[in-house]
């Protein structure tokens, strides 16, 4: 089980940020071309970053804890999670306070 608690790890942190758009309408998910131009730029140059660091030698990856998926240049699909996971989190939590905060103005 432990190649799935990196993968389990992102989808908790998706399942928890959830209520952000839900409960106080952050308005992420529910703008699908906002948040990809959003994604492409970051997902893009941080795969790229990853390519260069493995091809290198600079890091490598604990197969113990990966699915042994992969995408080109060796680069695991957990990375390729981590990378659109964790900005959608930080998108939810920006807009969310956003909308807290203006909120909280016009009170």
């Amino acid at each position: 089980m432990d190649e799935y608690q990196y993968l389990a790890l992102m989808g908790a942190c998706l399942l928890v940020t959830l209520p952000l758009e839900l409960v106080l309408g952050a308005r992420v998910w529910r703008r699908p071309g906002r948040l990809l131009r959003a994604l492409v730029p970051t997902v893009a140059i941080f795969l790229a970053w990853d390519m260069l660091a493995i091809a290198r030698h600079h890091w490598g990856f604990n197969q113990r804890y990966l699915v042994g998926w992969s995408l080109p240049a060796d680069v695991p699909i957990e990375e390729l999670v981590f990378f659109i996971a964790i900005p959608i989190c930080g998108l939810l939590t920006l807009e969310a306070v956003r909308r807290l905060l203006g909120e909280a103005r016009r009170a």
